[in-house]
């Protein structure tokens, strides 16, 4: 597993989660999204992040393929929740099973530490699929 770099994802990325994302949408009712996204419109969704604030994009890659994302997003847009985050994980199809889920929710959780936070509804996508490990 020391083969899998973690690191802030970036817009060269955005093809790479975009299919991530999509597989999940046409194979799962994980999303709750019903049709695929295009590119253009994950890019508006991407604008959100930032490498030091509060809202994250972590990629997982492997020999520098993207295998993996988490991130941080707003959990409501109410006052009361502005020290909540939304966190989600997603894991490429065919690299289950491994551990990326956890590596990705580790460096997250480290990523926003510094921060307050009262807490991080998780949405985990799909849950034994990314965590599941066998090493």
């Amino acid at each position: 597993m020391s083969d899998i770099r973690i690191r802030a994802a970036s817009k060269t990325d955005l093809p790479s989660w975009t299919a991530i994302y999509n597989h999940y949408v046409k194979h799962t009712a994980v999303t709750f999204d019903v049709e695929p996204y295009g590119v253009e419109r994950r890019a508006a969704w991407f604008d959100q992040f930032t490498e030091t604030g509060r809202y994250r994009l972590l990629v997982a890659e492997e020999k520098s393929i993207v295998v993996g994302y988490a991130g941080t997003t707003r959990f409501r847009p109410k006052a009361a929740y502005e020290t909540t985050v939304e966190t989600t994980v997603y894991c490429a199809p065919g690299s289950e099973g491994r551990g990326i889920g956890m590596r990705l929710y580790s460096a997250l959780f480290e990523a926003i530490s510094k921060r307050r936070y009262s807490s991080h509804p998780g949405g985990i996508r799909p849950a034994e699929s990314c965590f599941s490990s066998t090493s």
